[in-house]
């Protein structure tokens, strides 16, 4: 499998106006490409070919006056940079063919320059690593790396990233072999919440750690700052780095919590059960920053491509499940209960349930059901089949051919 292994990198001020200057030549190649490529469709429906896309707009261009300083800059970022345009248009086409699975893609759009983030990647013919650790990039010179761990293997490629705070990362793509732990007997279900981030089949609670809500105060403050600043100023662009490096306080702390929290997860249970939530639709309620705050959808990418790596197994269960309306005794369903209602007592069998507790240990016995009776995949309607790890690089790896979906025998009723 692929793993992007990323570290901080600190270029020179020289090296940051050349980054600076590829970042530029990398965008105009790609609209130049994409303006091509629509014309060419609305005048005959045709598309252009890669090579000759990449005759036109990067080596013809260069000899014309308006495009000759295409030249200061490597070409393997430039070529780089269609083939990126060349998985926008891939994955546009598969999403509208109903080949591609999630939310329909869009037609790629052009690049702004007044965009906060920028990357560009080198492929082999564009980096080398020299022997001292540095970061050598085709005419851009040798980069110091923070290294805080040696890469596994002969990286393939790397993407030089400026985030929207000014700090400059180099991220690696390298391929590793999978690790089998060792194996072990426990499984546990998980109700995700709001008020507590997640409640364990085994009584286990984990504490919501709301990082957004806890830097609302820092945040209001450096956001009314930015507000007053006058348009265009240099005291306004200083601000707006102020506020972005506000920010990426806040995601890389949330980032490393949901590693930290996954890794121990996987390490101690063989199998972790997680309920097909709707996070999209959650986050356009009233309860949007709560959501996005506790960021579910990342921390369950986590889980499963930790589980895919060190072999564990991670089960999807239905989203249309009463996993808080179900007794995990006697699996009668006591109807609708509104969120306030945090215990409740079973109508047959008397028991009384922390509803929590209660619906994570509902979830643990779907989840396990289901992977009994379809060990080749999900079996029960509106189950969605859990990712394996997946290239961190589209476009330069070979795709992973699609799931199948297994046949529609029947799961306990809940």
């Amino acid at each position: 499998m692929y793993l992007r292994y990323s570290f901080r990198i600190e270029p020179t001020p020289g090296q940051c106006v050349a980054l600076a200057r590829t970042f530029g030549c990398a965008r105009v190649v790609y609209n130049d490409a994409l303006a091509a490529r629509k014309a060419a469709y609305r005048a005959d429906k045709s598309r252009i070919a890669t090579g000759a896309l990449a005759k036109q707009v990067i080596t013809e261009a260069k000899k014309t006056p308006e495009r000759a300083w295409l030249a200061e800059v490597s070409v393997d970022a430039l070529q780089s940079s269609l083939r990126d345009l060349d998985t926008a248009y891939g994955n546009f086409f598969a999403s509208v063919a109903g080949k591609r699975r999630g939310r329909r893609v869009g037609l790629t759009r052009f690049k702004s320059k007044k965009e906060n983030r920028h990357a560009v990647r080198f492929s082999r013919n564009g980096f080398r690593l020299r022997g001292n650790g540095r970061l050598n990039l085709a005419k851009i010179g040798d980069v110091r790396v923070r290294w805080s761990r040696p890469l596994p293997s002969a990286p393939s490629s790397v993407t030089v990233v400026k985030d929207p705070s000014g700090r400059y990362f180099a991220s690696f793509v390298v391929e590793v072999e999978p690790v089998t732990m060792p194996s072990c007997d426990s499984e546990v279900g998980i109700d995700p919440g709001l008020t507590t981030y997640a409640v364990l089949s085994d009584g286990t609670t984990i504490d919501n750690p709301r990082f957004l809500r806890r830097a609302e105060r820092r945040l209001r403050k450096a956001q009314r700052i930015l507000s007053r600043k006058a348009k265009g100023s240099k005291n306004r662009a200083k601000a707006r780095v102020r506020v972005a490096r506000a920010h990426a306080r806040v995601a890389d702390a949330r980032r490393d919590w949901c590693h930290q929290t996954a890794s121990r997860l996987v390490r101690d249970n063989q199998a972790v059960y997680l309920e097909d939530l709707a996070v999209s639709g959650l986050a356009r309620t009233r309860m949007a920053k709560s959501v996005h705050d506790a960021a579910w959808g990342a921390f369950r990418r986590v889980l499963e491509e930790k589980a895919a790596r060190y072999g564990r197994h991670v089960g999807i269960v239905s989203r249309w499940l009463p996993s808080s309306q179900t007794c995990h005794v006697c699996w009668v369903v006591d109807g609708r209960k509104p969120l306030h209602v945090r215990t409740w007592r079973c109508g047959s069998c008397g028991t009384e349930h922390d509803r929590d507790l209660n619906a994570s240990r509902v979830i643990l016995a779907a989840g396990q059901a289901e992977r009994l009776n379809a060990p080749g995949g999900p079996v029960g309607p509106g189950v969605e089949i859990p990712h394996q790890a997946r290239p961190d690089e589209r476009g330069t790896h070979p795709k992973a051919k699609p799931a199948t979906t297994g046949s529609q025998t029947g799961i306990p009723t809940f």
